[in-house]
């Protein structure tokens, strides 16, 4: 990849446009071979279910990915309230020595994991106050996109789909509006199924893909990190590099004048 084409998330820079979750793995030596197979350099945590020094004596995350490594994204999966939201990123600022860089998750229910956007823009407008830099997940409509950025979120995360279903980018046309009208960075978060579902996200332009379930629940989930690295980087270069236009009928790959018989 072009080392001067790099992500920026709240004055930081990074040389990777994938970001992935610790959770579903089967232990936390796999974690760390996926993790590092994905090349990411960004990794969310969910404060709720993972220990990070929070309960003394048990298996810590940070002893396999060192926070001098990896930007560590705590998320605050599993809340259902704005409250509840904002408690749990204030606990990461403290276990994690003041780090501001979060990832802000209310969601509906848990049958579908959609995102409560109404108590998702409170917390977000309390975080934000509180001085903390918010990547926010969020459904897939422009309008509330746009909300959430005016808000002073640092990044955007509408869905691909809904979280672990793996059906990928189910609604293109409303991602391509969200990126249309965003001056922040977009990630598609959610839904990522596989490869081509990632380097899919990419050429749109988006910046950067966030995934968990198709790495951690793959056959392999370390060849699926190494195979989702590439296709991040595939799927970044062809939108640099600009597709083809569309035609509806062919048109011959060589030239058809100067034929010599």
């Amino acid at each position: 990849m072009n080392m001067t084409d790099t992500l920026t998330i709240a004055g930081k820079t990074y040389s990777s446009r994938l970001l992935v979750g610790t959770g579903k793995y089967k232990d936390f030596d796999e974690t760390r071979a996926a993790i590092e197979a994905s090349g990411a350099e960004i990794v969310t945590v969910a404060i709720r279910r993972t220990n990070i020094g929070q309960n003394a004596g048990e298996p810590n995350l940070l002893d396999v990915l060192s926070p001098d490594k990896y930007t560590i994204l705590p998320n605050t999966a599993g809340c259902h309230s704005a409250d509840d939201a904002v408690r749990t990123c204030r606990l990461a600022r403290e276990l994690l020595d003041g780090h501001k860089l979060v990832k802000l998750e209310v969601l509906a229910n848990d049958h579908t994991l959609y995102p409560n956007v109404v108590e998702t823009l409170k917390a977000a407008e309390v975080l934000v106050k509180d001085g903390f830099d918010v990547m926010v997940y969020t459904s897939d409509d422009p309008i509330i996109a746009k909300q959430l950025e005016e808000i002073g979120c640092v990044a955007v995360m509408p869905l691909g789909s809904l979280i672990g279903s793996g059906l990928g980018i189910v609604n293109p046309y409303n991602l391509r509006i969200i990126l249309d009208q965003a001056k922040v960075p977009v990630l598609v978060d959610a839904g990522v199924g596989t490869a081509s579902d990632a380097a899919y996200a990419m050429e749109l332009g988006c910046e950067a893909v966030l995934m968990n379930t198709a790495i951690a629940k793959a056959n392999s989930p370390v060849l699926m990190a190494s195979a989702m690295k590439k296709a991040i980087e595939a799927g970044r270069e062809a939108f640099l590099a600009g597709r083809m236009e569309k035609k509806l009928y062919g048109s011959a790959s060589s030239p058809i004048t100067g034929k010599f018989f």
